[in-house]
């Protein structure tokens, strides 16, 4: 009878297994990397193509988070404008401010007596000499609210208008809801674009990795049959064309957020310049480490899905023949 292993012997020898298979995944690594060096031109060409398509859908999504952050400055930004009724007294009406005030959804209100408002006019229409022939002044007192950034959006936006109008001081309340509309569209339609631009050239990677690795395929297809001759699964004969692809796509991910990283310090300085025109100090916002990190694993996944499909449909068309 055979004597059975002792535990601490099955132990080391799950141990060894395990180092094993590490060993061997890291040898088949490191001569995947090996093998794109020998073919420096092919290698080269496939990283800057990985590295140029991933470049413009992540330059697109800076462009668009910027935008998003403009957009909801400008958002917070909007006024909401009350008209208050004519039999309105100034006590009344700050009254009515100091009522706005207390709402969670509103971030400032200022008050415009009707006086004041009066003066406005005469400076900005140029009507000021036939305005004094009037027996009263014809213009409202005037509230400007201005909504929290989340009150500022187009949806809480006209339910805060609803609401506020239904102060007995007030006649009518405006808000310019139209170009917020259209600027939430127009995100929403870059998104879109950068969407479709993004799965499009993601395709066209996997398909550039995918024949790049068929032709690396077809180099070897003498020592394939050779490998599978002497008894080699394709498990272990795909592995470093596996591992090929994933080095396709770290390399091109790093050249993709280099590229990036560099587009933004371009245009950062002409961004800069703009602002200062309209007194504003935005700075264009590039890709924090989390997305440098996420374009990277994105390009890995996409490399390794196009060679994965390569070699489950070539390497298992290539069968020893006997002379």
């Amino acid at each position: 009878m055979f004597n059975k292993p002792e535990p601490h012997q099955r132990k080391r020898s799950l141990i060894d297994k395990v180092f094993g298979r590490i060993t061997r995944h890291l040898q088949q690594g490191i001569g995947s990397l090996g093998d794109l060096w020998r073919t420096p031109f092919t290698s080269i060409m496939t990283i800057l193509v990985l590295g140029i398509s991933l470049t413009l859908p992540a330059t697109l999504h800076v462009f668009v988070k910027n935008a998003n952050t403009i957009s909801s400055q400008w958002g917070s930004a909007s006024e909401i404008s009350l008209f208050l009724k004519l039999t309105v007294s100034d006590k009344e009406a700050q009254q009515l401010v100091q009522r706005l005030r207390l709402y969670p959804e509103i971030s400032n209100v200022e008050y415009i007596s009707a006086e004041k408002a009066l003066k406005e006019f005469k400076v900005s229409s140029g009507f000021g000499d036939a305005l004094t022939y009037l027996d009263k002044n014809p213009l409202p007192a005037t509230v400007l609210v201005t909504p929290t950034s989340r009150s500022s959006q187009v949806l809480a936006a006209k339910e805060l208008l609803q609401k506020i109008t239904q102060e007995r001081e007030v006649e009518q309340g405006k808000l310019d809801l139209e170009w917020l509309t259209r600027l939430e569209a127009i995100a929403k339609l870059i998104e879109d674009v950068v969407l479709g631009l993004a799965v499009l050239l993601c395709l066209s990677v996997v398909l550039i990795i995918g024949n790049t690795i068929r032709l690396a395929i077809l180099n070897q297809k003498d020592a394939i049959a050779v490998m599978k001759l002497v008894g080699a699964t394709d498990a272990f004969i795909q592995r470093p064309f596996l591992y090929a692809g994933v080095w396709y796509g770290v390399l091109g991910g790093l050249i993709a957020s280099l590229s990036v990283s560099i587009l933004a310090l371009y245009f950062s300085s002409a961004i800069v310049e703009l602002t200062e025109l309209y007194q504003s100090n935005f700075v264009l916002q590039g890709l924090d480490f989390i997305e440098l990190i996420m374009l990277i694993a994105l390009a890995v996944i996409l490399g390794l899905s196009g060679s994965y499909i390569s070699v489950r449909k070539h390497i298992r068309a290539i069968e020893p023949t006997a002379d």
